[in-house]
């Protein structure tokens, strides 16, 4: 493309951009991304760092068709990544296939030059030609990137391969409400240089491990373990980190986040401008598509007018800040933080470790998606409406309430803000997994 050409080319889309701003005409309610979303094009640029990017998306690549419980069949039902432009950046996310495993490529500004950049989202199968092409770029390959909401485009000296949008699987959506609450959740735990780390992960035992694995220090050195000592960091399922060897030889640093009550841990590689990160859920058959942690949250319906204006001022990967919603959004801070964590159990909001903040997460569907989702956030609020709910006690911050079931009456007990339920969901999960439906009911019943 000459450069008269792309001149004209991003005068056209930077025009149209703006004019989509104005108009201001789309409902989040409605619509899966912001105005912006709807040009042909959101990114348009060279990558300064080719290689780096190329490597950590065929990464990602592998993350995704990794599989460490499900079925073959299971496995082909699902698609490669989400990607996100927006406020300078370029973010890639991806489940593996079982969702235990969650992967992101960070892409920073500095690793773009003749950009054009706009806001929006989509989701794209990397077939095996794109692989191929990513597979082929080299330290000094020239690397030519196009995203818009139907296609991702990768161009290089001899190749140029286009993936179309493809549905995203309803284990993902499920998936992204979930995994942003463990790392907002989590605290750095260890910083490593890149020999420190691939002397830790040669510990990392050969064959299929059974057994749950903790990061352990000893002296002044970490290695992987089958046996818990005092702030040894849980893993679970040790094979899944071998998912990060190809990237060891090229990263700077290494941070590992753990999550305060070890049910999550996060392994993110830096490269310079890029950044690959790597969150594992507590067991390799635990999935965060099952996690539930904030399905309070999800009980409280978010209006359509608070979410277009949620919607106006919000850009794709901005930093969000609660401190400024009430003002642009006419709401007070107690309504602020409820709306935050609403948006947040919508996976409207990610999480970024480095800077501990929330950042805007434009997903390729309509939130209402999200609340169609939970069986027990439906199961509560059909608890509730077919009276099934019956409040005995609701006094000194304590309640007692009797929970009609299938040939069988559940007792829940909340109090001190900790709940009890006699079902079997809460007996096998002790609420880890976030509440049964009975305990969703009550809390809502006694707001």
């Amino acid at each position: 493309m000459s450069a008269t050409h792309d001149l004209t080319y991003n005068y056209t889309f930077a025009s149209l951009m703006k004019e989509s701003h104005e108009k201001s005409a789309l409902f989040l309610a409605n619509y899966s991304e912001l105005p912006a979303s709807n040009l042909p094009c959101f990114f348009q640029g060279t990558l300064t760092n080719p290689y780096i990017v190329a490597r950590c998306l065929l990464n990602l690549a592998n993350v995704v068709k990794s599989n460490f419980i499900l079925t073959q069949a299971q496995l082909e039902a699902m698609r490669d990544p989400i990607v996100t432009v927006g406020a300078g950046q370029i973010r890639f996310e991806g489940f593996s296939a079982c969702a235990g495993v969650y992967a992101r490529v960070d892409v920073t500004e500095s690793s773009q030059e003749e950009a054009f950049v706009a806001s929006g989202t989509t989701n794209v199968d990397f077939n095996q030609e794109m692989l191929l092409a990513l597979g082929r770029v080299g330290k000094h390959t020239p690397l030519r990137l196009h995203v818009g909401s139907k296609s991702v485009e990768v161009e290089t000296s001899h190749h140029k391969v286009t993936e179309k949008k493809v549905t995203l699987p309803t284990r993902w959506v499920k998936s992204l409400t979930a995994v942003q609450h463990y790392m907002a959740h989590s605290h750095l735990h260890t910083t490593l240089n890149r020999l420190q780390t691939i002397q830790l992960f040669r510990s990392i035992p050969k064959g299929v491990v059974k057994t749950d694995y903790y990061l352990i220090k000893r002296a002044n050195r970490y290695s992987f373990s089958p046996m818990a000592q005092p702030k040894a960091l849980h893993i679970g399922t040790i094979n899944r980190l071998r998912l990060l060897e190809p990237l060891l030889p090229l990263l700077t640093e290494l941070k590992v986040y753990a999550h305060e009550n070890g049910l999550s841990s996060t392994w993110q590689l830096y490269f310079d401008t890029v950044v690959f990160s790597l969150t594992l859920s507590h067991e390799a058959y635990r999935g965060f598509s099952g996690e539930g942690t904030q399905l309070e949250e999800l009980m409280d319906a978010v209006d359509e007018p608070t979410l277009e204006r949620f919607s106006n001022f919000g850009h794709a990967n901005e930093t969000f800040s609660p401190t400024l919603l009430p003002i642009r959004i006419g709401k007070n801070k107690e309504e602020t933080q409820k709306l935050t964590s609403t948006l947040s159990a919508m996976g409207l909001l990610g999480y970024d470790l480095d800077k501990g903040t929330y950042f805007y997460r434009q997903l390729p569907f309509k939130p209402s998606r999200i609340l169609t989702l939970n069986p027990r956030v439906k199961g509560a609020k059909k608890l509730i409406e077919q009276n099934k709910v019956n409040i005995t006690l609701n006094e000194k911050g304590k309640v007692e309430a009797r929970v009609a079931g299938s040939g069988v009456e559940h007792l829940v007990i909340i109090e001190n803000n900790q709940a009890r339920c006699t079902c079997q969901w809460y007996s096998k999960y002790q609420g880890s997994r976030g509440e049964c439906k009975h305990v969703l009911a009550v809390k809502e019943m006694v707001k």
